[in-house]
């Protein structure tokens, strides 16, 4: 059976009828789709899509008359998912209770891998995000790609801190595959030289992985900061969903960690891809019977900045991103379609994101 014949069979079996008790009882947990007995609690298209999506929510039959609806209407119903820039920048505030439990199992080891190229303005914020964690049992490894502005001078004043290499390489993919080549943790993450690890994290994940061991991959909420590390928007998503991955890619990576058995089982990141380099392997995980949890917390700071390349690439990302949909449905669908299909999951991360500004839900 071809790959995309096999997803169409699971999501016949996923999109089977369901009472609504059925489809929102996961709304306040964040489980993999294989085990649904994990308890934790509880991109936006452009143009026509969204407004078909609006309309659907609202049951509007005409296209137009969507378009027409006054924003009050409209803006409380779009996802939140791929808006980078929600509202004016606020001071990012870190709740008390994200410092390190003091009873957090910390016996797993964990390996990070940053992968560098000019980034001096932001490297030195992104590399103390981590160290400070204080977690006990990190290695944390940097690979430059032999920088021209100060990120070396920066990187070298963390002394052996951090492991720092510094050699050409055939991109972002390649460098992380060999900064990962070097650790040894059980579980495994890397962090672009931009974002940011918030406090508590490595704790908090490497808890959740001992004490959940049929869990391979994790992931979190995203709050997405400008260049100053202001808060500008926040990611929440809803539970997992094996399905929704297969159209777009939902999972903030910078706040995703698995286990390394999963990594050496699927060969590490695709050197083919510059800019969906994540989805592909997350894709990968799940073919290769990964079972994912969403976990109820942010985890990371992803940064909006002018030099980005999901800015600088969004181009090719297009194209890197219809070649994973061409590999794995069998053909390229119209971003309308995409919006349809992820109709439900759209419905459950608005649920989740409006839950969480009423203070109905914590995270």
């Amino acid at each position: 059976m071809h790959q995309h014949q096999r997803f169409r069979a699971v999501f016949r079996r996923d999109g089977r009828a369901r009472g609504k008790a059925a489809r929102f009882r996961d709304i306040g947990r964040a489980t993999g789709a294989r085990n649904p007995a994990i308890p934790v609690r509880c991109m936006q298209t452009r143009g026509n899509s969204m407004n078909g999506f609006v309309r659907g929510l609202l049951k509007v039959r005409s296209l137009d008359l969507a378009v027409r609806l006054p924003d009050r209407i409209k803006d409380p119903l779009r996802p939140r998912l791929w808006r980078l820039r929600q509202y004016e920048p606020r001071r990012l505030a870190i709740p008390s209770w994200y410092r390190p439990a003091s009873d957090a199992d910390t016996s797993l080891r964990i390996t990070v891998a940053t992968p560098s190229f000019d980034q001096g303005r932001f490297i030195a914020r992104t590399v103390r995000s981590v160290l400070e964690q204080g977690y006990p049992r990190l290695e944390y490894f940097v690979q430059d790609a032999g920088s021209s502005d100060n990120t070396l001078e920066v990187l070298r004043e963390f002394g052996d801190r951090i492991a720092l290499r510094s050699e050409a390489d055939g991109g972002q993919a390649d460098a992380v595959n060999r900064a990962l080549a070097h650790g040894t943790g059980d579980i495994m993450s890397y962090l672009n030289s931009d974002d940011i690890l918030l406090p508590g994290t490595l704790h908090y994940v490497a808890d959740f992985f001992a004490r959940h061991p049929g869990v391979d991959v994790v992931y979190g909420h995203r709050i997405v900061i400008d260049e100053e590390d202001r808060e500008i928007g926040r990611w929440i998503l809803p539970p997992h969903s094996d399905l929704a991955i297969s159209w777009v890619d939902w999972i903030p990576q910078e706040t995703m960690f698995w286990r390394r058995a999963l990594w050496e089982k699927v060969g590490g990141v695709d050197t083919s891809f510059d800019f969906a380099l994540d989805w592909d392997l997350i894709i990968r995980f799940r073919e290769a019977n990964a079972r994912f949890a969403r976990l109820p917390r942010f985890l990371a700071g992803f940064r909006v900045h002018g030099s980005q390349k999901t800015v600088q690439q969004i181009g090719s990302g297009d194209r890197e991103m219809n070649r994973i949909r061409q590999r794995w449905l069998g053909y390229v669908p119209t971003k309308q379609e995409i919006t349809n299909r992820l109709f439900l999951y759209y419905l459950k991360h608005l649920i989740c994101h409006h839950g969480f500004e009423r203070g109905w839900f914590t995270y």
